[in-house]
């Protein structure tokens, strides 16, 4: 019986398996749930902040029959908090997010700072430590928000949507600067010990920005991150939220191993489009939170037969999700 590592590895290497596995990376697809939480008796938003939390929380994600990793950090604003941004780090129910936005305009790329190790940076660079010399039978998943999604959460979306055209110059000085950070976060997060990087870039979606725009400024900024994760041997998953049917040609030449995408994505059709890509997804966070356990199992089986490589919500976790349906994804796969 393979371990949840080796099925992963097998998978990288050869792109089949004895089974698809079963997993929920973390970051924007954040598997922490009150059921988790209370399963562990550790809670958000303590555990953001607490390496020892947080390590026991991802822990317990495991432990509880949820997913085959662990995946941290649990949100999607680390990267810009210590670029100096205001965070709420929200309750319970509530994921952390921004309060106020950084910068007015991508004039002020020269304002974003270096990365440095530290605050919750080096909190979740404790964590993944922790875990690393706790259990080696899974992977461990880091998370970095994209490129586009970091920039939106420095600038007011709309003026930085706006200003791609306006001000492209500067744009692209603002998105270089973007994208040096999070190279030398992920680079950090590598150095602790994560086996797997997820990207998530959920504003940089081709819905938004158009064809021409998403390769201009996602893909190209993804690309330039992804190749220094790629230097390093380490496997890579990006998640785009959106229709991305209009740019399936344009992620042909996305540099990852691993495409995730949300629900309204057909998995066939992305089989179909993307042949050299692994395709991840995309069981309904909807029907995760509300529906009940026999249609996860039936979404889990659809997404199976339309062609998935590894099986994971399409999206984040609704908080309230109840435990008994997570389980049934991998209670599901697992029965083949």
């Amino acid at each position: 019986m393979k371990t949840s590592k080796e099925r992963f590895e097998e998978l990288f290497k050869n792109h089949v398996s004895d089974r698809q596995p079963c997993i929920c990376p973390g970051g924007m697809m954040n598997s922490i749930t009150k059921g988790v939480m209370d399963r562990a008796n550790i809670y958000l938003p303590e555990a953001h902040s607490d390496a020892k939390m947080m390590a026991d929380l991802a822990y317990e994600v495991v432990k509880s029959g949820c997913f085959e990793n662990f995946g941290l950090p649990f949100c999607m604003t680390v990267e810009v908090e210590n670029m100096g941004a205001r965070v709420d780090m929200g309750d319970m129910a509530i994921e952390p997010r921004v309060k106020e936005y950084l910068f007015d305009t991508v004039d002020d790329y020269d304002r974003i700072p270096n990365f440095e190790l530290k605050g919750r940076a080096g909190v979740l660079y404790d964590a993944i430590r922790i875990l690393k010399d706790r259990d080696l039978d899974y992977p461990i998943i880091g998370n970095v928000s994209g490129p586009i999604s970091v920039a939106t959460s420095l600038v007011e979306p709309t003026v930085f949507y706006k200003e791609l055209l306006k001000k492209r110059e500067n744009a692209h000085k603002f998105m270089e600067r973007v994208k040096e950070f999070l190279i030398d976060y992920t680079i950090a997060q590598i150095g602790a010990g994560v086996d797997i990087i997820a990207i998530s870039d959920p504003s940089g979606t081709g819905e938004i920005l158009g064809p021409s725009y998403f390769e201009e400024f996602a893909l190209k900024y993804l690309n330039e991150l992804l190749d220094k994760i790629n230097e390093r041997g380490i496997p890579t998953i990006v998640h785009i939220c959106g229709r991305m049917q209009k740019v399936f040609n344009i992620l042909r030449e996305l540099r990852c191993d691993v495409l995730s995408f949300d629900a309204i994505v057909s998995i066939k059709e992305a089989k179909e489009a993307l042949p050299n890509h692994l395709i991840m997804g995309n069981v309904s966070t909807y029907s995760l939170e509300f529906a009940g356990t026999e249609k996860i199992s039936s979404l889990t089986r659809h997404s199976q037969k339309s062609g998935a490589d590894i099986i994971a919500p399409a999206c984040g976790l609704g908080m309230r999700s109840p435990i008994e349906n997570i389980q049934e994804i991998l209670k599901t796969v697992s029965e083949g």
